[in-house]
């Protein structure tokens, strides 16, 4: 695996060989940037696609409230409205729960 590189002025991570003058995201010059440990790296690669699981849950989630949402306006009966209204709180939950392991993730360093 190429080196991971990680500024120390705003965290941004790419691979050594992509790395140019500057950070891409905050400027700094390019001597800021420090070669992550081969534990860190392999935590950041690693954890990579269980991120982007998350993230496409939390996006899923989302498209239920608005069906959910919508299936309430038409208000066709009372248990039909219910499990609507069951669907928008599940997803909520769910999505929150998706936004908390990242934020876990990226406490520490899994990202």
């Amino acid at each position: 695996m190429e080196n991971l590189m990680k500024c120390s002025v705003c965290g941004y991570v790419c691979e050594e060989s992509k790395l140019g003058e500057k950070c891409p995201k905050c400027g700094a010059a390019k001597e800021k940037f420090e070669v992550l440990s081969e534990e860190a790296a392999a935590k950041i690669v690693n954890s990579d696609r269980t991120n982007d699981i998350h993230m496409d849950i939390i996006n899923l989630c989302m498209a239920i409230d608005e069906l959910a949402a919508e299936g309430e306006e038409l208000d066709l009966d009372p248990p039909c409205v219910d499990v609507f209204k069951k669907a928008q709180d599940m997803a909520w939950q769910l999505k929150q729960m998706c936004k908390a392991e990242l934020a876990g993730h990226m406490g520490k360093g899994k990202w």
